[in-house]
């Protein structure tokens, strides 16, 4: 904001400027060349005047060189003055032969001698330098007794427009510096208030509903309104999530121990109910587990929303073999393979306890959506940063891959399926419709996304991608720094 009000005001300032001073060094320019041009016509009417008073009293020869010499150093030009017919009198500098006879053909001379009563002003070149000549008759007879010529380099004239230009241009910059300097402090000035707002919002979002309430009390009463609706705001979301934290606590809490007795008094009835009533005393059973589940992830959610834990690094190919190591007797239990693509250690940043959070979501599901006799992976796999992503700085990324030989879902069912609650059709009794749901807000709490694709052996492809904790430009575990060295199974297959 400060850049964009600094620019707008340097803008402004800068138009104005051109507005007024490219006209104002046009007229200076003008009025300068005009000021010459008078000079340059009163010196030619004064050595007119002393040149015909000269003539009329015959010394001629003796006052003229002098006074022309004079003239030429005073205007820094030239001065010639020619009788009737054209012949020299007299000149500042020496003439050659060829323009000494004719000077009576220039045009100014030949108007002066011919009694013009107005003064020829000519530019001409004269020895590849440009001139402005005045040439002004001597005496005030019908027929003129002679002619003064003065001519007069336009350097001169150049130099001083060139001057008032310089000084323009040097008067601008002084003035667009000196709006620069107090267009900065007023901008900074005025954008504070922003900042801090700026700074509360990232409090809020970072600190999840808490934040300090932004106090203002200066700047434009638009910024000072706006401070007082962001507070009024941002308390009402506050109180609102701080209800939602506790609501979702506390109704985690106080419904698990309810749910654990009415699972202890459902198998204390099995002695009691008849052999044709069990299958509807297992369904209960089993839903009384399911809502069990259901809490534990409503309680997980609470507690993410409310922990805003800051990412750490993780090993991930550690966790991913230790969870590979507590989930492998169950597979096995249920006649499917549980197989870990493992390598070198695979360091990412994730919230502390994620990463195993996820896993258990995932295999659990994976593990009700496998038929028997299928395998199950687990593969993480470091994606190479791209070369301007190394050239900024920012880390790759570590995709964790658990694929399934299930039925799958569709592209519909892929895109709902990380909603709350919501369960495919068809799918195996028993979820919660959350698990899903809690990957995600894992995987965004800690600065990752989570995907669903369809495996290439027809079933699920959950991929979870995660920050990568090493440091950009570091070569990988594996050959070429962009994979895991060679995978190697750790399940035995199963018997036959």
């Amino acid at each position: 904001m400060t850049r964009r009000l600094l620019l707008s005001y340097l803008s402004l300032a800068a138009l104005v400027l051109l507005c007024l001073e490219i006209p104002l060094g046009f007229v200076y320019s003008r009025g300068e060349r005009e000021r010459v041009v008078n000079a340059a016509k009163d010196e030619a009417e004064s050595v007119s005047a002393y040149a015909a008073l000269s003539l009329a009293a015959g010394r001629a020869a003796q006052d003229l060189p002098a006074r022309v010499a004079h003239c030429a150093e005073r205007i820094g030009g030239k001065v010639v003055i020619v009788d009737a017919s054209g012949t020299p009198l007299a000149t500042s500098h020496p003439l050659d032969p060829e323009m000494s006879g004719s000077l009576a053909a220039r045009p100014g001379i030949a108007a002066a001698l011919r009694g013009a009563s107005t003064v020829d002003v000519r530019t001409s070149r004269i020895g590849g330098v440009e001139y402005l000549s005045v040439a002004a008759p001597v005496g005030q007879e019908a027929r003129p007794v002679g002619a003064v010529w003065l001519t007069v380099p336009t350097r001169t004239v150049h130099e001083r427009v060139h001057h008032v230009w310089l000084l323009l241009a040097l008067g601008g910059l002084a003035v667009l510096t000196a709006v620069a300097v107090v267009g900065f402090a007023f901008a900074r000035w005025a954008g504070r208030p922003i900042r801090e707002l700026e700074d509360a919002t990232h409090e809020l979002a970072e600190g999840g509903g808490r934040f300090t309430p932004v106090t203002i009390t200066k700047g434009p009463p638009e910024v000072r309104s706006l401070a007082a609706a962001f507070n009024h705001t941002a308390a009402r979301l506050a109180h609102l999530l701080a209800s939602q934290r506790a609501f979702a606590g506390e109704a985690s809490h106080q419904l698990k121990t309810p749910l654990a007795a009415l699972r202890l008094r459902l198998e204390n009835l099995e002695p009691e109910i008849a052999a044709r009533a069990r299958g509807s005393l297992t369904a209960a059973v089993t839903e009384t587990d399911r809502l069990a589940r259901m809490v534990e992830h409503l309680l997980a959610m609470a507690r993410l929303e409310e922990h805003a834990a800051i990412p750490a690094g993780v090993d991930l190919g550690a966790v991913c073999a230790e969870r590979h190591r507590t989930w492998q007797p169950l597979f096995a239990r249920e006649g499917v393979s549980l197989v870990l693509f493992a390598g070198s250690a695979v360091p990412v940043l994730a919230v502390p306890g994620a990463v195993e959070q996820i896993l258990d979501n995932l295999l659990s599901n994976a593990l009700r959506a496998s038929p028997a006799r299928s395998t199950v992976t687990i593969e993480p796999r470091l994606q190479a940063p791209p070369r301007r992503a190394l050239r900024d700085g920012r880390p790759g990324w570590v995709d964790l891959h658990v694929t399934d030989e299930g039925p799958g879902m569709t592209e519909e069912q892929r895109m709902r399926a990380f909603d709350r609650f919501w369960r495919a059709p068809g799918a195996p009794k028993g979820g919660t419709g959350l698990g899903l749901a809690l990957v995600q807000r894992l995987a965004h709490a800690s600065g990752g996304e989570a995907a669903l694709r369809e495996a290439a052996t027809g079933g699920l492809d959950v991929v979870i991608r995660l920050p990568s904790a090493r440091p950009p430009g570091e070569p990988g575990p594996g050959p070429g720094g962009d994979r895991p060295r060679r995978p190697r199974r750790e399940a035995p297959a199963l018997p036959a």
